[in-house]
């Protein structure tokens, strides 16, 4: 029986947050372009709605929404993102991710929860990916106790925290524990889902710019038990 998923995060008071979410609304939605909107919808598989706004314009606008506010702390972070991801166009989400990103080390392991619950919440590789790599692998960074969470994840029925885990790293490189890298692969080598296939061979690949010989001995051991997508993946740029 899989388990009911976790209760969501509770929302902390964030005059911040409140602050911020009313410019937000009020300058993304005037910039909406709904015939843009459509297309970045299909581009996206249908995963949300979009207001149109693209990527350049969007960051310009959330300069002007963050203009004078001061850094956010821990609270304000979640109080941000949680409201965002209440919203259902996507680029309210993106706005949280950058936020993430950008205050990632002002959070601490109790983060781990939220971060779960953005990554498994109107979840694709847009905002998951960056998830991953520049906040749960930041907060596992700032406390290696966090590794016992990714042993866990990496066997999650949820594929995207599964990636979660196989990406956490991708950012360490001679700080990545390996042998917890192939250790992660290899649980996952037979998952029968693109997005986690390239996963492996995306963090392989990653890895492999630090220690590409460690990376081919690995395959050179294992190469039988993964996709050929994920072996092209993780060999590409590697020489022979």
């Amino acid at each position: 029986m899989t388990a009911a998923p976790p209760a969501p995060p509770h929302v902390p008071r964030s005059a911040l947050a409140d602050a911020v979410l009313e410019r937000l609304t009020v300058t993304y939605a005037a910039a909406a372009d709904p015939e843009r909107a459509a297309a970045m919808r299909a581009y996206m598989k249908d995963v949300a709605p979009f207001l149109g706004i693209p990527a350049p314009a969007r960051r310009t606008l959330s300069r002007t929404v963050l203009a004078g506010t001061p850094r956010p702390d821990e609270s304000d972070c979640a109080a941000i993102a949680l409201r965002c991801w209440r919203l259902p166009e996507r680029e309210y989400h993106y706005f949280a991710v950058d936020c993430l990103r950008r205050h990632a080390g002002r959070c601490s392991s109790a983060f781990l929860p939220v971060a779960r619950h953005l990554i498994t919440t109107v979840p694709w590789w847009d905002t998951v990916d960056t998830l991953a790599a520049h906040l749960v692998g930041t907060l596992v960074a700032a406390d290696p106790a966090l590794t016992a969470a990714m042993d866990a994840w990496i066997t999650d029925d949820d594929l995207w925290v599964a990636r979660t885990a196989l990406l956490h790293q991708l950012r360490y490189k001679e700080r990545t524990d390996a042998g917890r890298l192939f250790a992660h692969c290899l649980i996952q080598s037979g998952h029968p889902d693109f997005f986690v296939r390239k996963a492996i061979g995306w963090a392989l690949r990653e890895y492999a710019k630090t220690d590409p010989g460690a990376v081919r001995d690995f395959l050179a051991r294992e190469r039988g038990r993964f996709a050929p997508l994920t072996v092209r993946e993780a060999l590409r740029n590697t020489g022979p």
